[in-house]
């Protein structure tokens, strides 16, 4: 199957360096809206003018992994979806089998770009068992983080964001935050507390600096969980107050990447309505500007959501 990618939005992972150089030289760009352009002879689920959403990599879905619901550790996984930087993706059997679904007919190949990244941030609260009412902290209010405080707000929960960036603390505060914090002059954990009279109930820490992981500590609550969604680079040390935390019981997560139900739950919040991401698309690119996109994301002062579209003339 041959597929004419009309939008690949650039991630966070891929500017980090420690996370795609191991991986190097390759084609990147994993979060792909597409539209099928030729089929194989075998093909029958699929056809000519099919628009579609394809994620990276197919978990196998029989492993002890799999099984347990931990798809992203999935140990069978061997093959990838080439990189959605390009102008068209010849897609491998088990994707054409396994791994591509079909955009809802109100969904644009632009808004499918958030389908995967949507995904991460609906299994990382369902992890940390993020219910109605809960305080959620938001830490770092970049694309992810703003998913995040979207997928909080529209379950109902007391969001509060935290950013050193005021303007995206005020697209956070359009996307849900109940209340916002620039963690650049406020003292979150006392800001927070005057606030709303506690720390939080889950902490979603979206921002990789170490100083911000030192404040995912000093802002949950007894009881609460932090989650890990993004993380220093492995050269970085990260302590832990193990004393305090099992005085106060706290649970921490990490949350990399998701699962099939994941991106079915994901489809259904953006193709219903429910999760709006228009916007969020700060810059729409044609390929031949893709270094000036990475240059946008990699400084994340103006940008949110930078689209590639290989078939836009500059």
């Amino acid at each position: 199957m041959l597929v004419k990618v009309h939008s690949c939005g650039i991630c966070g992972s891929d500017i980090v360096e420690w996370y795609r150089l191991p991986r190097a030289p390759l084609v990147q760009g994993h979060e792909i809206g597409a539209e099928v352009t030729a089929v194989g002879g075998e093909v029958k689920r699929y056809k000519t003018g099919d628009r579609v959403f394809i994620p990276p990599k197919i978990p196998c879905g029989k492993c002890f992994y799999c099984s347990n619901g931990h798809y992203p550790q999935c140990t069978e996984i061997k093959e990838r979806l080439p990189g959605g930087f390009a102008e068209y993706i010849l897609v491998p059997e088990i994707f054409v089998e396994r791994g591509t679904y079909l955009l809802p007919e109100n969904v644009t190949y632009d808004q499918s770009t958030f389908f995967e990244p949507l995904a991460c941030a609906v299994r990382a609260q369902r992890l940390a068992g993020i219910k109605k009412e809960d305080s959620v902290l938001v830490i770092g209010c970049g694309m992810s983080g703003l998913l995040h405080v979207k997928l909080a707000s529209a379950r109902g929960c007391r969001v509060i964001a935290v950013d050193v960036n005021a303007k995206k603390l005020e697209i956070a505060a359009r996307s849900g935050a109940d209340i916002t914090i620039d963690a650049g002059d406020d003292d979150v954990p006392s800001r927070l507390a005057a606030v709303i009279g506690k720390k939080a109930d889950a902490v979603l820490l979206c921002a990789s600096a170490v100083q911000a992981v030192d404040q995912a500590w000093r802002c949950v609550d007894k009881g609460g969980v932090v989650v890990l969604f993004a993380v220093p680079g492995p050269e970085k040390e990260v302590v832990v107050p193990v004393n305090d935390f099992w005085m106060k019981e706290i649970t921490i997560l990490t949350s990399y990447y998701c699962g099939p139900p994941d991106i079915m739950d994901a489809i259904k919040l953006i193709g219903s309505g429910e999760i709006d991401v228009d916007d969020l698309v700060t810059h729409r690119l044609p390929l031949d500007e893709i270094v000036h996109g990475f240059e946008l994301v990699s400084d994340g002062r103006e940008s949110i959501k930078v689209i590639i579209k290989p078939h836009l003339q500059p």
